[in-house]
């Protein structure tokens, strides 16, 4: 029997996740479809991790009006969802007249959008607040913030799960047909399912959603950021975001650097738009881009300190030879899909605005019909313990109470077994390596899963009874073992 419901969300990324939590305050049955093997495996996995302040939107636009929200909204959402984050405030650098002038430019457009306290600082206050970072002068942002996109997007769905929202992971939407009775009909790879609502959160594939709902004037244009990943070595050398002065024509913000609250520094993206729209691979042209840009801001961008590069993919609404931005687009179309909401060209500040898109969501279905709250709504989700941020007292009391605290499977970060266990067999716990790694850290240090990654892989395929042949790295078809090998 084919299961019915009143809302099918597309996609399980940090939009995916935030509209299905939001929904969840409602007496609605609601599912969410994932073509991915896991929640959070695209552009929400791979970017910045910085809570935006607004002030690089247009006025007026949807992207700065969310942007302002969520992040003067960020810290309620962080209580009740025990997301760690860390209002650092944020250097826009400037070196030239010509820098000054665009600066001040970009500070006038943010206190248009309502951002209060930004401030065009000299080298004085640049060297109370982060004196290695290179530059005459600097725009002052105090609001921005640094935070973990995978606590984010797990502690949405994680809640919402608790609030009983359904996932399937493995279910990319393959064909939507709406029917006689006002109901859509949703074939996936995992199966089918009908629904009166679909919610478009499909992110880099959101086009090819929307024309399934009868909507083909939409492109998505991937364009691909590559980053470098520094050691934790450098980690008192840069406290907060530094940033070039933007050049919008691009499409991005600039090679920048930014710490993150787990003590490595992040140094990208670059832009450069591509064919493929699962293309995550890193080159090393941009590697070398990378290091020469970053450098004029940041002098400690040395081989010896790298230890991973990776990639995200935004996924833009203006091509190449137009270059900048579109704004965000959140629709209901009253003609063509009465009961469907698309999200599309959520690219950057997609992660602040999540809170505020979900909102508009749940606006959008109001004007279509009455939503009962739910009186069984529960807000808050709480982080399973961890180990190396506790005292010693702290620690002995958690392996008194758990003996799997006692065994340190990951060296470098200190992730002990109950951890890994717990990022396996909690709430939509991972099927898949990088699952492990996005929820506990586990392979994320200096030897990036030299020590840790078979153990991780042996208790991933005991604990939920994967063999060997059929384990994925992180992406679908990323097989770790082929062939035939030795025991």
């Amino acid at each position: 029997m084919i299961q019915t419901y009143d809302v099918l969300i597309v996609g399980a990324g940090v939009i995916g996740c935030s509209v299905a939590r939001e929904l969840s305050r409602y007496r609605l049955s609601v599912c969410v479809a994932e073509k991915g093997p896991d929640i959070c495996m695209e552009t929400s996995s791979r970017n910045s991790a910085v809570l935006h302040a607004g002030y690089n939107n247009r006025p007026g636009s949807k992207m700065a009006r969310f942007c302002v929200e969520g992040n003067r909204s960020f810290d309620e959402i962080a209580a009740e969802l025990d997301i760690p984050y860390k209002r650092t405030g944020k250097f826009v650098v400037g070196f030239t007249g010509e820098d000054m002038e665009a600066l001040r430019k970009l500070k006038e457009q943010g206190e248009k959008n309502g951002i209060r306290g930004m401030e065009i600082v000299g080298r004085d206050f640049m060297d109370k607040k982060a004196p290695l970072i290179k530059g005459n002068f600097a725009m002052w942002s105090p609001t921005t913030a640094i935070l973990s996109p995978f606590q984010f997007t797990f502690g949405m769905a994680e809640n919402a799960a608790e609030n009983g929202v359904r996932f399937f992971c493995d279910s990319e939407v393959t064909a939507i047909s709406l029917e006689e009775d006002g109901l859509y009909t949703v074939s996936t790879k995992g199966g089918q399912c009908r629904a009166r609502w679909i919610i478009n959160c499909a992110g880099l594939w959101a086009d090819r959603i929307a024309s399934m709902l009868g909507m083909d004037d939409y492109t998505i244009y991937p364009c691909r950021g590559e980053y470098y990943l520094l050691d934790k070595k450098l980690k008192d050398t840069l406290p907060l975001p530094a940033y070039p002065v933007p050049n919008y024509k691009t499409g991005g913000l600039g090679i920048h650097l930014t710490p993150t609250l787990d003590g490595n520094i992040m140094v990208g993206p670059s832009t450069e738009y591509i064919e493929k729209r699962g293309n995550y691979a890193t080159t090393r042209e941009i590697m070398d881009l990378l290091i020469r840009d970053g450098s004029r801001i940041y002098p400690y961008l040395k081989q010896e300190y790298f230890i991973r590069n990776f990639a995200g993919i935004r996924p833009k609404l203006v091509p190449k030879e137009k270059g900048g931005y579109h704004d965000f687009v959140i629709e209901r179309r009253k003609d063509t899909a009465p009961h469907a909401i698309n999200l599309v060209g959520i690219e950057s500040p997609g992660l602040t605005s999540a809170v505020p898109i979900a909102k508009e969501v749940v606006r959008l279905m109001r004007e279509a019909e009455d939503l009962r709250e739910n009186p069984g709504f529960r807000p808050v989700r709480r982080r399973f313990p961890t180990f190396r941020d506790k005292s010693p007292e702290e620690q002995a009391e958690l392996i008194r109470q758990n003996p799997d605290y006692g065994e340190v499977v990951c060296r470098c970060e200190t992730i002990t077994k109950a951890e890994v266990l717990h990022a396996i067999g909690g709430p939509l716990g991972a099927r898949t390596v990088t699952g492990v790694k996005y929820r506990c850290r586990a392979m994320m240090g200096r030897c990036q899963g030299g020590y840790c990654q078979t153990r991780i892989t042996e208790l991933l395929m005991r604990e939920k009874g994967i063999p060997p042949e059929k384990l994925i790295y992180g992406r679908r078809g990323s097989y770790i073992f082929t062939g035939e090998v030795r025991g």
